[in-house]
């Protein structure tokens, strides 16, 4: 046989594996639809099996089950799937997780995902598999996936979505710090404590605003986690991303946000959440690069499917000729957490509250004029006009501390309360048990005022099932005994910020605002509230303690 034969023979089977490969390739419900309709939890589970058919590089598992006990599938991608985290030790592959789908009735996530997986794994050699191991939850609220509704958001396509919270009628993405879900109980369990991703994706819709740019995102914004991350997120990573989306994918994308006055555009253009409570931020917390995807609802679906599409393999360029700085900066802020811990200066802070700020650069906006919509009950509505306009406006995604306090050695907890230790293991977050008495200098927080908020001064209210709690109050240096069996919690690990931000009586997303410790704080006959049962301790000392992995 000549080698001319030979050269045509491989050709060929090369472009008959091609198109058997393009034939078998899995379709999304949004696909085969054109995009009128969006996959429900069988169409997920029904593409998932189809893919697995045609590559031996994507493992399946349960991350947990929802609120009314549904599997939640986590697809393990890579070359070859590892079979635990622990193969990873000495692999050079990093973990990079996209979630789609934690709010149902937002679904532009859910199809991009699979769609996008679909496309590396149908490739003989799959393209980041080199170099990363991808997890995806695409159907993260199993639960409000298939309560289909035409009226359940408005956006602009599909026909029908599910709904925003789960079983419980909790939004999933408040729940980052007090892990209440079993949803986000089974994400932090199975995937975060086990394969600690480098790159977390929260894929979201949004809409607000008018404007042409179909993808807007942002990355940890808390002043709480590494600022070293946050200026590299800020400042590199991300406005590099979105020249890429543009240059290689023909799609525009702007930082999240809205107009901060309607009225004139060109005042600002800013956003209003820093809380670890939503996962983006939470993950920031912890050290590692978190992005938010918002997906522009007035965008006709199709669009927004592919800008979301194109926005996550523009994360994937970008993380592939960026690993070894990515990996080297998540353990250089792991350190500087554990550093500062260990031996904390009498300077070193912790933001209680904060304030957004001017980042010193203008946002560039492809939006449209706007006109007041009439309103009898007073309120101030605005709809867009068909006249295009460009709008310039100073950029506001930067997030000050505005009240700090002390940051400790660790906090010393005298309570046997399972709730709240259970919470901080949870979190992966080292918890001790002393061993022996000690009497020691703390601080204690003395309450004077304890409250449901009021954000919006309309009277407390329900907010995810639960009265918010407001405190006031006063530090005070006592020495005090702390008995065997009580528990310490050092800041010199890495996760030493989350810690904190948890037990800081004054924080604005802690274990006290989320009421576990209401019944220490309110005694039945008492007016006057009891002293905060959560203890700064200052200086290093020598203890005998324990470290404890989970509560029998």
């Amino acid at each position: 046989m000549t080698r001319r034969i030979l050269t045509l023979l491989i050709l060929i089977c090369a472009i008959t594996n091609t198109i058997v490969n393009a034939q078998h390739r899995p379709l999304t419900r949004a696909e085969k639809s054109n995009y009128t309709e969006t996959s429900l939890y069988s169409d997920v589970l029904n593409f998932i099996d189809q893919l697995q058919a045609i590559t031996p590089h994507m493992r399946v598992e349960t991350m947990g089950q929802t609120a009314d006990g549904h599997n939640i599938p986590m697809l393990i991608i890579g070359k070859p799937v590892p079979a635990n985290p622990l193969d990873l030790i000495y692999d050079k592959r990093s973990v990079i997780y996209f979630q789609a789908n934690i709010h149902a009735g937002e679904v532009e996530g859910k199809e991009a995902v699979l769609m996008l997986m679909r496309d590396i794994l149908a490739d003989e050699n799959p393209e980041f598999l080199d170099q990363f191991v991808i997890l995806v939850a695409p159907i993260f609220n199993v639960d409000g996936n298939d309560k289909l509704s035409e009226n359940n958001r408005g956006d602009n396509g599909p026909r029908e979505a599910g709904i925003r919270y789960n079983g419980w009628n909790l939004d999933l993405n408040r729940d980052g710090m007090k892990q209440e879900s079993p949803e986000t109980r089974s994400l932090m369990n199975r995937l975060i404590l086990r394969w600690d991703p480098l790159v977390l994706v929260d894929c979201h819709t949004t809409n607000g605003s008018y404007h042409d740019e179909p993808v807007t995102y942002l990355w940890g914004m808390n002043p709480n986690g590494d600022h070293q991350i946050i200026e590299y997120m800020r400042s590199k990573m991300m406005p590099e991303i979105d020249k890429h989306l543009e240059k290689k994918y023909d799609v525009l994308s702007i930082p999240y946000g809205n107009y901060i006055d309607w009225r004139k555009p060109e005042t600002g253009w800013g956003h209003t959440s820093a809380e670890p409570r939503y996962i983006w931020n939470y993950w920031g917390l912890r050290n590692r690069f978190a992005i938010l995807l918002e997906n522009y609802s007035h965008a006709d679906f199709k669009t927004r499917v592919q800008g979301n599409y194109y926005f996550l393999r523009s994360i994937l360029d970008y993380c592939k000729t960026h690993q070894s700085t990515l990996c080297q900066m998540a353990a250089n802020a792991d350190r500087r957490v554990i550093q500062r811990g260990l031996n904390p200066a009498p300077t070193d802070s912790f933001a209680i509250s904060m304030e957004e700020v001017k980042l010193g650069m203008d946002v560039t906006i492809q939006g449209y004029g706007h006109e007041e919509i009439p309103n009898a009950r007073g309120y101030r509505r605005y709809r867009k006009t068909e006249e295009k306009k460009i709008y310039k406006a100073p950029l506001i995604h930067h997030w000050n501390k505005k009240a700090q306090v002390r940051f400790p050695f660790g906090y010393l907890i005298p309570l046997k309360d399972p709730a709240i230790i259970r919470n901080l293991i949870g979190h992966g977050i080292i918890v001790e048990k002393l061993k022996t008495q000690i009497t020691v200098e703390v601080e204690v927080f003395m309450v004077s005022e304890l409250k449901p908020s009021d954000p919006y001064g309309r009277g407390a209210r329900s907010y995810q099932g639960h009265y918010m709690n407001t405190v006031k109050g006063e530090t005070k240096i006592i020495d005090k005994t702390f008995a065997a069996g009580s528990y310490f919690i050092p800041t010199g690990q890495p996760l030493g910020n989350l810690a904190a931000y948890l037990l800081e009586p004054q924080s604005n997303d802690g274990l006290l605002l989320w009421n576990f410790f209401d019944r220490y704080l309110t005694a039945q006959w008492n007016r006057r509230p009891q002293p905060y049962p959560v203890y700064k301790l200052y200086e290093s000392i020598k203890m005998a303690k324990s470290t404890i992995h989970e509560l029998k």
